[in-house]
């Protein structure tokens, strides 16, 4: 897919929101209808149809500039690209099924928003949630935990079991059987809308239900895979960005330095300008490897919309991804701790709210298991055993516990 005019155009329409969102994003987790508002600000500009095509209605958004366009928003504010993580990834997939995807796709260019109900709470890894049918009509009932950007979706994306099968089926988030809770307790990404959705003998069309897969098979293709880590890079990034800039903010109008008495011009101290120079160093190293991953999937994408299933470029991708997240972890992580060693006690005051940054890319961080992955990073280097494997091997032997 290429670069596309129309989206350098539609940049301009971000630009003002992303504004907003920097000047008042440490007053969000005090005030959430303000998040509410903002989605819907972004909503309306058209940040859910960025990466449609422009014949389709979209902004036809290379896969680079999506994700340029989600650090720059997460530098303003690290929940609403997560927010949008299910959104975008719905739209991949379905870029890949564009034959049998006109409804979806004229939905999302009308200002559709899509979350994500997949998790469950159990001790292994299976699905309880249930599609069912009495030769007449389907019906889904379940619990589904950690459904981020539900409680802003038009729609919510489930996995469920059918018989011997899973459906990937889609829900109107208003429809009659449909709870969404808001019970997401984390210390960071308090807005992400992950909380509880219970689906309650909820009727669904047939046309609801996108497609079937066998239960051993991964949900997430290795193409997707690199894609939904690659928005919690994205993120991770946008986190060193906003310490950066509230570092910098934070010391040029300050005139005392602490622990030293008398009156001394803050920037000018060697101490202080040597821990901003390292945070801007880290700002740049963690953009440029979000950058590298969206090359990865650049190269791969070609191979994933003409349906190759075996392209190598997909395992590269997600290796990419998975080396990027080793590093941009603990970068962002020792970003949003530095950014307190140029203020002392007064940096950390509440009306401040600077340690959003920490919890924020603690949160992220602990998605998805970085210390298993680097695990399995080495065995791929020593062994060439493909990534994935040990899930692939939980999930076989968790077919049999898994409900009928």
């Amino acid at each position: 897919m290429s670069s596309s005019a129309d989206f350098v155009s539609a940049r301009e329409r971000f630009q003002p929101i992303i504004e907003t969102i920097t000047r008042a994003s440490r007053e969000f987790e005090h005030d959430p209808a303000l998040v509410r508002s903002i989605v819907q600000d972004l909503k309306t500009a058209g940040l859910g149809r960025v990466r449609l095509p422009s014949k389709l209605g979209g902004y036809g958004a290379s896969l680079k500039q999506s994700f340029t366009l989600l650090k720059e928003l997460a530098t303003a504010d690290s929940n609403l690209p997560q927010i949008f993580r299910a959104h975008f990834a719905f739209i991949e997939g379905r870029l890949r099924h564009s034959h049998k995807s006109a409804e979806w796709f004229d939905r999302i260019r009308d200002g559709a928003l899509f979350g994500a109900a997949m998790a469950e709470r159990s001790d292994e890894t299976g699905v309880s949630t249930q599609l069912s049918s009495d030769g007449q009509e389907y019906r889904l009932n379940g619990t589904k935990y950690y459904s981020t950007g539900t409680l802003y979706a038009d729609w919510i994306i489930v996995w469920a079991a059918e018989g011997e099968q899973r459906a990937h089926v889609l829900v109107p988030s208003e429809a009659s059987g449909v709870t969404r809770i808001d019970d997401w307790d984390g210390f960071g990404q308090r807005l992400t809308g992950s909380g509880t959705t219970v689906f309650d003998n909820v009727l669904i069309a047939p046309t609801q239900i996108l497609d079937r897969s066998e239960p051993g098979n991964i949900p997430a293709h290795s193409y997707l895979a690199a894609y939904y880590q690659q928005f919690h890079l994205a993120a991770l990034a946008g986190i060193s960005a906003a310490v950066l800039r509230d570092a910098i903010d934070f010391v040029r109008p300050r005139t005392r330095t602490f622990g030293v008495p008398g009156k001394v011009i803050q920037r000018e101290d060697s101490v202080v300008q040597g821990v901003v120079g390292r945070l801007s160093a880290l700002a740049f190293s963690t953009s440029a490897l979000v950058d590298r991953v969206s090359d990865a999937l650049t190269e791969a994408e070609p191979a994933w919309l003409r349906g190759d299933t075996e392209s190598v470029t997909f395992s590269e991708a997600e290796e990419a991804a998975f080396k990027a997240q080793q590093i941009v972890i603990d970068q962002t992580l020792e970003a949003a701790n530095l950014l307190f060693e140029v203020g002392g006690a007064s940096a950390t005051s509440q009306t401040r709210n600077l340690d959003r940054h920490w919890r924020n890319a603690r949160v992220l961080s602990s998605h998805n298991p970085a210390a298993q992955r680097r695990r399995e990073l080495g065995d791929l280097a020593l062994n060439d055993t493909p990534l994935w494997t040990p899930y692939r091997e939980g999930l076989k032997k968790n077919l049999s516990k898994e409900p009928a």
